[in-house]
């Protein structure tokens, strides 16, 4: 298993080793170290993190893709999954040289039309690269009807779509309030994941607050947005109402989730890759039992409505986003319908029903 980051919170790529596991294979996740990684906590497969020089940018890529490929060239390898376009190189190339392996290439997002690449010469390179490898690719993966329909067309591929839900989660061993360290009386509005970057509402959020009253917005994750957001609260003077609790482990994210009585989903759509974006927090939220307010992004919009678990915003802006919050929060019957809808979906949404397509995959690599 190929990725790019330090393996400590992608969720998607845990649940898949253990699939593949379950499937009867030694599965070894290799990623990266940074600086500010936090220690891996025992897993069911062995994780291995390279140590780079570089951190970020084209040689960052270059050099990941360089160390992966002398990695997998000298490993027993039977599948190489390779997670989104930037560990795709290294893994294809690797496949090609060990015949007898087998390939899977699981892309998580539209990589090419991320808003940090527009604009860019780089996203040139990453779009000749897709396309040299992805036509010659035989098991494709991808995490919504809308992304695989945007590669049937222009690849004329078979997708198979693989969403990012979460698993039933075990809420026996709920810490309190006090344990986590958030109010006891306050209503709690949550933002959360690992993906905390720019263009995802947050900023707006933040500035939301100063309309609303007996409520904290509960910041937990990491991103590109945190250092601008934790400005923009000093500046606002809106310490006491919201709050940064930084990247947490998968258990402890989950728990403040639960206190939450709603979850934003905000994603503008400034790019391709966020118009047709399906965050797994939004999954999460469902879990948690925590009702939604999101954007009104296809993907999106097409969960909240289905199970009639939240509200889906036009206008991401701190006056409407705070007007849509003190709404809900004064419906209590709503709000309350909204949780109770939550409950249902999550018997239907989660991983343990959307891993039966990933190991009909598995076995159709292996009988090839």
């Amino acid at each position: 298993m190929t990725v790019s980051n330090d393996l400590a919170t992608d969720n998607r790529v845990n649940r898949t080793c253990n699939v593949l596991k379950e499937s009867g294979y030694f599965v070894v996740l290799v990623g990266r170290k940074r600086k500010n990684s936090i220690p891996l906590k025992s897993k069911n497969h062995r994780c291995v993190r390279l140590n780079l020089l570089f951190d970020k940018g084209p040689l960052f890529y270059a050099e990941l893709n360089f160390r992966l490929f002398f990695f997998l060239l000298f490993s027993k390898v039977d599948l190489i999954f390779s997670n989104d376009l930037d560990t795709l190189p290294a893994a294809f190339l690797a496949h090609k040289l060990k015949r007898k392996s087998k390939i899977v290439y699981d892309s998580h997002e539209l990589f090419t039309e991320a808003p940090e690449l527009e604009g860019r010469f780089v996203k040139k390179i990453w779009e000749r690269i897709e396309k040299m490898i992805f036509p010659k690719l035989e098991h494709i993966i991808t995490v919504n009807d809308s992304i695989a329909e945007i590669f049937k067309s222009k690849y004329q591929k078979s997708i198979i779509v693989i969403r990012n839900v979460s698993e039933k989660f075990d809420w026996n061993e709920l810490k309190s309030k006090i344990e986590l360290g958030i109010p006891e009386d306050k209503e709690l509005i949550i933002v959360q994941g690992s993906g905390l970057n720019v263009d995802r509402g947050i900023e707006e959020a933040i500035l939301a607050m100063q309309f609303i009253d007996n409520a904290i917005l509960l910041i937990v994750g990491d991103g590109d947005v945190i250092p601008h957001a934790k400005k923009l609260v000093k500046t606002h003077q809106l310490e006491t109402k919201v709050l940064f609790f930084g990247k947490r482990p998968y258990k402890e994210l989950m728990q403040f989730t639960r206190y939450a009585s709603i979850g934003l989903a905000l994603d503008k759509p400034k790019s391709l890759n966020y118009r047709f974006a399906l965050p797994n927090k939004l999954f999460d939220y469902i879990q948690a039992n925590t009702a939604v307010i999101c954007s009104n992004l296809i993907e999106i919009q097409k969960i909240v409505e289905k199970y009639e678990i939240g509200i889906s915003i036009e206008t991401i802006n701190p006056k409407a986003i705070a007007e849509t919050i003190n709404g809900l929060l004064e419906n209590k019957e709503k709000l309350t319908a909204y949780q109770e809808n939550c409950k249902q979906a999550a018997e239907v949404e989660n991983w343990e029903n959307e891993k039966v397509k990933l190991k009909v995959l598995i076995k159709q690599v292996v009988a090839n």
